[in-house]
């Protein structure tokens, strides 16, 4: 017979190597044995030899009508050994036997918790589940603990091809929580993370070694693109500091959008609030896209479907996107993508320029967590992000810059050589960036006091606090990119980039408004003349005593054209009175007065025409 240390293979194909361990009686030996024995059977390939045992002792057992309930998994191939108590775990799967000796079943093939992971953000744990069906390889999949708890919920994991249904779901979630708590020291515990961007005490995700992915499966082939490829600073024109530098220097809107997408993770240190740059122009060739793939290969890859999304998505999509990637910018890609069948765009500034989501209730009662986030979004299309109906508050967000045939945000020609440098070089800048930003306190203190000497001269010229905001983020990333990231190149100035920013009157909705109204009055002007030809008179026009021009319009019909045009009739007529734009009312009313429009009177509102 066989040493104990000297059994090959095939003899653990036969009984002889476990009745040479069973037939010890004094416990301490048989568990050396035992052990020997698992080292010799995993030296020649044997990786389930304590179920086999397990299976062996539990025969033997049987026959002679001994309680069995101390079972090992003997799965094929399985990542680990776990103790399964009183549960049978093998090929044909599974299951416990009542008193009748039947079979009960959790599940028809092999399942087995093989990881805990805790993220480090929320604290929340999920195990990350270990599974075969018939021959195809093992596959695995993270699921929450809540899910794992509720034999309502858990049914959901019929999707990824785990058998488990209605009938057996009780079963299968006692079987997974048992199995968890015997094993609760051999489980390995990682520490996981669900989004990008700072977590305090850890670090900058998802530069943070020893993290594992533990969010929505749809964002994992986003947060693989946050990597590093190619060369940072290589020798010669191949690598991404000469793309950088190159681009920098080809136009004021490259460099502008470059910053921006470094701004990003600046926002929560300097407390500014979420900002847009839009790229935009009806010439192709105009190297819009190249600069935003520009701007998205500081992080990760610039390729399109990559890092840069696309504005084909629903606002629920978008807000989740942003708030995944939380600190690190929002790339989307042709605004026209988002225009409905008449041509307007279907896209909302103010959803995520406010970096929250709306509170939302999950299925099984009660709030889930709101998204939140903190980025600058940086997008590209044929047409102005906001229009001339859009309140303020949008305008004010929103940094558009328009790119011509003439003043290109990358040199007609070169977009293709460009674009296929930073295919081959991303994410080491962002990386840099951010290490050093959280390095000391004192790099944040600086970027704090960078921000605040940009914001005060922005604010002195003739633009909005959110647009100086804006600009000023901008400012003091491009500051600190050329001390920390391209050393020697001249940073941004605050004349350069005021050229981008609306004026207070163009970015107010009112007066935006009220020069609506007076091209609509011109345009229609028969309609306030007096004719009987003309079916329909929307009011009058007249001079007064001083040559003002004043035009009494009937009030309803100035509603309705402003609404028409996405205009607030009741925001619009007060700003009007409030500027002195409507120089008449009755007392009694806010804004209207009566006139006798072909003789009947008629509530009108009085616009002066300038």
């Amino acid at each position: 017979m066989n040493d104990i240390m000297g059994w090959t293979k095939e003899d653990f194909l036969t009984s002889e190597p476990y009745e040479s361990i069973y037939r010890l009686d004094d416990p301490f030996e048989r568990g050396l044995a035992l052990l020997k024995l698992q080292a010799e059977a995993k030296a020649v390939g044997v990786t389930n030899f304590k179920g086999l045992y397990n299976a062996f002792e539990k025969s033997v057992k049987k026959a002679s009508g001994s309680i069995i309930a101390d079972n090992t998994t003997n799965f094929p191939g399985q990542p680990i050994e776990l103790d399964c108590g009183t549960w049978y775990a093998d090929t044909t799967g599974i299951y416990q036997e009542n008193t009748f000796g039947a079979r009960v079943y959790a599940c028809p093939h092999p399942i087995m918790p093989v990881e805990r992971l805790v993220n480090v953000d929320t604290g929340n744990e999920r195990l990350r589940l270990a599974y075969q069906k018939g021959t195809s390889p093992w596959r695995s999949l993270i699921v929450e603990k809540s899910v794992l708890a509720s034999a309502a919920q858990v049914t959901q994991l019929a999707g990824r091809g785990i058998a488990v249904t209605s009938e057996n779901a009780k079963m299968f979630i006692k079987y997974l929580a048992e199995v968890e708590t015997l094993n609760y020291d051999r489980i390995p515990e990682t520490r996981s993370i669900g989004r990008l961007g700072y977590i305090p005490d850890v670090g900058f995700s998802p530069y943070v070694q020893g993290l594992t992915f533990d969010g929505d499966a749809n964002f994992k082939a986003l947060y693989e693109t946050v990597q590093k490829h190619g060369s940072f600073d290589g020798d010669g024109e191949n690598c991404w500091l000469h793309a950088a530098r190159w681009a920098r220097r080809s136009s004021v809107t490259a460099r502008v959008m470059l910053a921006a997408s470094f701004a990003s993770p600046l926002l929560s240190v300097i407390g500014a609030l979420p900002f847009f740059v839009h790229l935009w122009g009806v010439d192709s060739g105009t190297g819009k896209t190249v600069a935003l793939m520009l701007a998205a290969s500081v992080w990760g890859n610039p390729a399109l479907g990559k890092y840069i999304q696309s504005f084909n998505s629903t606002v629920v999509g978008q807000e989740f996107t942003a708030a995944f990637l939380n600190q690190l910018p929002l790339c989307l890609d042709e605004l026209q993508l988002a225009k409905d069948s008449k041509g307007r765009t279907n896209f909302d500034v103010y959803k995520l320029a406010q970096g929250s989501g709306r509170t939302r209730g999950t299925k099984v009662g009660g709030v889930a967590v709101r998204p939140t986030w903190a980025n600058a979004i940086l997008t590209t299309g044929e047409s102005p992000l906001t229009g001339t109906s859009d309140g303020a508050g949008a305008v004010n967000r929103v940094l558009d810059i328009e790119c011509v045939s003439g003043s290109p945000a990358i040199p007609e020609g070169c977009g293709m050589w460009l674009s296929g440098l930073l295919k081959k070089h991303y994410g080491h800048a962002g990386r840099i960036f951010v290490e050093t930003l959280y390095q000391s306190e004192d790099n944040q203190n600086e970027a704090r006091r960078l921000y605040e000497s940009f914001f005060q001269q922005l604010s002195a010229r003739d633009t909005t606090e959110k647009q100086a905001m804006a600009a000023a983020a901008i400012l003091t990333a491009d500051t600190l990119v050329c001390r920390w990231v391209i050393p020697g190149e001249p940073p941004t100035s605050v004349d350069e980039i005021a050229q981008f920013l609306a004026s207070k009157s163009s970015a107010s909705a009112g007066q935006r408004g009220y020069e609506f109204v007076i091209s609509w009055i011109a345009m229609n002007k028969t309609r306030f003349q007096y004719d009987a030809d003309i079916p329909e008179i929307w009011g009058r026009l007249e001079n007064d005593p001083q040559q003002i021009a004043l035009c009494y319009v009937v009030s309803s019909k100035l509603r309705q054209a402003l609404e028409s045009e996405g205009f607030s009739a009741n925001a619009v007529t007060s700003w009007m009175l409030s500027n002195g734009k409507i120089p008449k009312t009755d007392r009694d009313k806010k804004v209207v007065c009566t006139q006798r429009i072909n003789g009947i009177p008629t509530k009108c509102v009085c616009v002066l025409i300038e």
